[in-house]
């Protein structure tokens, strides 16, 4: 298959901290990829990077075959991007956000069908700012898909969501996949890993510790047993 998102021994530093220290790995066309890793990880850095946020001290990131950190507005515009603290303006209702999103585009995703489907209709009469933790997470999932994008990254999409509405939002990655996205998702739900996933990588220590589907790297233990021998290795 091919291979949607290229990272190459990404190295970065904040001062004395080495937040990524030879990270490599690669996201294949119509997959969902979990990043699995402990705090600290490097995870968030990484993926900032992939989405052109944050510019590597060292290595090759390759999104779509170009360079995210100089990507024109063309390719952005193929990129979906959900952040682990939102990055939303709060002082507007979701819908009306939403709306706003979807006019920069030429060809947005039906507003009303994901404001159903992500059940937004519920507290789209109070703005942003007031949402609870699970309700912003619906929205900015929401922001990300308005565009249609060829590539979806997604920070940590599930966290804070009651169990029903965790299960929507796997349903609607799912078909995302099924449609020919990629998809990159970084969790801490090794649920979430083993129901989505079609290739896991773990990372600790700004490192890839392993990788593959999630047999490939569970082997004969439970992914979560796995996960822990892995990471304890590094710390």
């Amino acid at each position: 298959m091919t291979e949607t998102v290229i990272v190459r021994e990404l190295r970065h530093r904040y001062g004395s901290t080495q937040a990524l220290d030879g990270m490599s790995w690669s996201a294949e066309h119509g997959a969902v990829t979990a990043i699995l890793g402990p705090n600290g990880a490097g995870k968030t850095t990484m993926i900032e990077m992939a989405e052109g946020l944050r510019r590597p001290s060292e290595g090759e990131v390759r999104v779509l075959g170009c360079d995210p950190w100089h990507a024109d507005a063309a390719h952005r515009a193929r990129v979906g991007v959900m952040l682990q603290d939102g990055g939303l303006p709060g002082g507007t209702r979701p819908s009306r956000l939403l709306r706003h999103l979807a006019r920069m585009y030429a060809s947005p995703a039906d507003v009303d069908a994901l404001v159903a489907r992500l059940g937004i209709g519920d507290f789209d009469r109070t703005t942003m700012r007031r949402l609870s933790g699970g309700q912003r997470q619906r929205v900015a999932l929401a922001a990300a898909l308005v565009g249609r994008p060829d590539v979806l990254f997604l920070d940590e999409p599930t966290a804070g969501l009651d169990p029903h509405a965790r299960r929507d939002v796997w349903r609607l990655i799912r078909e995302t996949r099924d449609a020919g996205v990629t998809v990159v998702v970084t969790t801490h739900s090794f649920e979430e890993a083993e129901r989505l996933a079609d290739r896991v990588v773990v990372v600790a220590r700004g490192r890839v510790v392993a990788s593959g589907s999630v047999a490939e790297v569970a082997g004969t233990h439970t992914l979560e047993e796995s996960y822990f021998a892995l990471t304890e290795e590094v710390r």
